[in-house]
């Protein structure tokens, strides 16, 4: 099916003096870009796909499909207020593409709700009822429940649910509630005897335990059905008219003058509870509910008709990921842990008192998650570093870390220890912040020199710098990755990381630590790339390096393997170099506004996106420099965010065989026929799909299999 695309992009001119003309201004050529709200939409209907190929197993379509649920939720929590903000406000501003906000807005809904139509079908049609079919596990309505059902259900209700309901009418006395983000309710409509007035009532769901109520084995049914089952209950001497699920979206693009906040965790803390409440930006409703019943919660939550999403099926996809049963491996990709990396395995096979340092002391230390395990490569470099009675300090960034994070236990036991310990805890973490704040206030009780943010700037970087005493010298020992320090998703997430003891790196770490934490602007970087001081016009000069050797007939490429793409200098130095004869390839997970394969402009630029079992996140940027490769990896995209607004380190991989290693993971990605999507001029993303009698090259399965193979041998 072809992508949610709403709209054709603007057409490109033919003359070549134009299209020049329009490379060097920064305005007035929306031609040049895609629109970002709907690359991130494609995304979703990208992965939205998994959960219709047959291809996949059966329990990964349906993770899959709540995967694409949870993040549309994300999507109008994060994108849309803005926009609906900048409508209301009458903002003439446009995107790079040319659309102001309400045309923007337009465009979402219908290629939103495109999606969001496909994912209520794949599941009524296609998922529930091959679930149903291969596992046993049937979700159910009310009108499908046996006698003996029924009185389970009527147990259950009268225990478990009926006294923690509340019932919250509204009336003179008694406001519209305030729905809290993501909450499932029931509207509920009801009648006065005699007098026949008519009043609404709102139920909240309580989904926290569960959405789903097993009636008998294998049978579910969801909890807003039980309750419309049970409604009278509620409402003894009243006249029920009918009860109806609605889910409400918030905005959660909260956002606050940090300049002026006195305490930042404060206001952070404050934004929390404010997002919970925050404008409305999305009503989803069952396709039964009457108009009258929508008109009147459309009314009360502030929303116009556009903002109404409607379900024959579910409200809430997101939850079947509850009923995935635990017993069917058979249905599932096949289990993957990840190995001790080759070089480390085979360092503590041969000595039984080796350490973390003496291997990365000999050379660098790749690590490709979750290929390689976290808990035997970096985790085990932060808990050697903080039982070594010669490291003398550890200083991190922590961006977002698992609820039981072991690396922040072992911080926390190296200071107990009196070792120097500085932890950078991004508090702005969107979604992540109430755990960033646990964890902080839990290392500063430890004794942790802990700094929360930086003022105007997100702390991106994932970096990691320990300081040695080796006899009468001081060494630095680093990780610069471009992962989270997260040991749960360091399974699922693909990312690249690189243990090192060179100098050069540790001393950059060193100053770019003490700018952070201190008052240290002025820094100079012999190795590091850092963002937003130097990260955007190093990339530009090193683009521009590659147009000037492809002009002078000298080797030129460039790959760039990022999340998402929309940094606006960037993509105008790519258009150049690709007009220039640079070959460049571009991997690029999530959205791109940069428009490939265009006659005269970018036909020598190919993007594509690998979706697969595992989300891929690493950064890795090869520039070709006239046969003398440059690979670098980090925290950045190429996004303007990452240039502008964060703090950002990229490193070079120095290492000869390191930096074949990233290149063959570069090259997998680009051939694979099995994950991979192609970008075409006109926006659309098409699958590559396998040629008759070619072998599927699947790049997550290949480097299974090739970590497997490094185990063994």
């Amino acid at each position: 099916d072809p992508p949610p695309r709403a709209v054709e992009p603007f057409d490109v001119p033919a003359d070549s003096t134009e299209i020049d003309a329009a490379l060097e201004r920064s305005e007035d050529a929306p031609w040049l870009f895609f629109n970002r709200e709907l690359g991130d939409l494609d995304f979703n209907w990208r992965v939205l796909q998994q959960a219709r190929d047959p291809r996949t197993p059966l329990l990964e379509r349906v993770r899959f499909l709540a995967i694409t649920a949870s993040n549309l939720d994300e999507f109008f929590q994060k994108r849309v207020g803005g926009l609906k903000r900048q409508r209301a406000a009458g903002v003439r501003a446009t995107s790079p593409d040319g659309r102001g906000a309400g045309e923007q807005l337009d465009l979402i809904r219908r290629a939103a709700g495109r999606i969001y139509g496909a994912l209520t079908t794949i599941w009524r049609d296609e998922l529930a009822p091959e679930l149903a079919r291969e596992t046993g596990q049937h979700v159910v309505g009310s009108d499908d429940l046996s006698d003996a059902e029924r009185a389970h259900v009527a147990r259950r209700f009268e225990t478990d649910l009926y006294p923690i309901v509340t019932p919250l009418a509204v009336d003179s006395g008694r406001p519209f509630p305030l729905i809290s983000n993501l909450s499932l309710s029931l509207g509920v409509s009801l009648r006065r005897p005699l007098v026949g007035e008519d009043l609404f009532v709102r139920l909240k769901v309580p989904t926290g335990a569960g959405r789903f109520l097993e009636v008998s084995p294998g049978r579910w049914l969801p909890l807003e059905r039980v309750l419309e089952v049970h409604i009278d209950a509620f409402f003894p001497g009243m006249e029920v008219v009918g009860a109806w699920a609605f889910r409400v979206t918030r905005n959660a693009d909260v956002r606050r003058d940090e300049e002026e906040a006195e305490d930042l965790i404060a206001s952070i803390s404050e934004e929390l509870r404010e997002r919970r409440f925050a404008p409305v930006v999305r009503l989803e409703v069952e396709a039964r509910m009457p108009r009258s019943m929508r008109d009147y919660l459309l009314s009360h939550l502030e929303l116009d008709a556009e903002d109404v999403f409607e379900s024959d099926a579910l409200l809430g996809h997101v939850d079947l990921r509850r009923l995935v049963p635990r017993d069917r491996p058979d249905l599932e990709f096949e289990p993957w842990r990840g190995i001790t990396a080759k070089r480390i395995a085979e360092h503590y096979a041969d000595d039984d008192d080796a350490s973390m340092f003496d291997l990365i002391r000999r050379r660098d230390v790749l690590v490709h998650h979750p290929y390689d395990l976290f808990s035997t490569s970096v985790q085990r470099f932060i808990e050697e570093a903080a039982r070594d009675p010669d490291v003398l300090a550890i200083k991190q960034t922590l961006y977002r870390t698992s609820d039981e994070s072991p690396i922040v236990k072992a911080l926390i036991r190296a200071a107990e220890a009196g070792k120097q310990v500085a932890v950078l805890v991004e508090v702005k973490a969107r979604f992540d912040e109430a755990n960033n704040i646990e964890w902080g206030e839990r290392l500063e009780a430890a004794g942790v020199h802990v700094s929360y943010g930086f003022v105007g700037l997100k702390i991106h970087t994932k970096l990691i710098l320990v300081v040695r005493r080796e006899g009468d010298a001081i060494r630095t020992y680093a990780h610069v990755g471009t992962g989270n320090y997260n040991a749960t998703t360091a399974l699922l997430y693909t990312d690249l990381g690189v243990l090192t003891a060179d100098a050069a790196i540790g001393q950059d770490l060193v100053n770019l630590f003490h700018h952070i934490t201190g008052y240290a602007p002025d820094q100079d970087y012999r190795e590091l790339i850092v963002a937003p001081w130097s990260m955007r016009d190093v990339f530009l000069a090193k683009i521009e390096r590659e147009i000037e050797n492809a002009t002078a007939g000298r080797p030129a490429r460039i790959v760039a393997k990022v999340n998402g793409l929309d940094d606006l200098p960037i993509i105008r130095a790519l258009y150049r170099a690709s007009r220039a004869g640079v070959r460049i390839d571009l991997i690029v997970r999530g959205h791109s506004r940069l428009r490939p394969g265009v006659p005269g402009l970018s036909e020598n630029i190919r993007v594509m996106s690998v979706i697969g079992r595992f989300l891929e996140h690493d950064r890795v940027y090869y520039f070709e420099n006239a046969g003398d490769p440059e690979v670098f990896l980090g925290s950045a995209d190429w996004k303007r965010r990452n240039l502008s607004d964060r703090i950002e380190a990229v490193a070079p991989v120095k290492d000869d065989v390191l930096r074949g290693r990233i290149i063959d993971i570069l090259e997998r990605a680009l051939t694979d026929n099995r994950l991979a999507w192609d970008l075409h001029p006109d926006g659309r993303y098409v699958q590559r799909r396998p040629a008759p009698g070619e072998p599927e090259r699947n790049l997550h399965r290949a480097l299974i299999d090739k970590a497997r193979e490094a185990s063994v041998g």
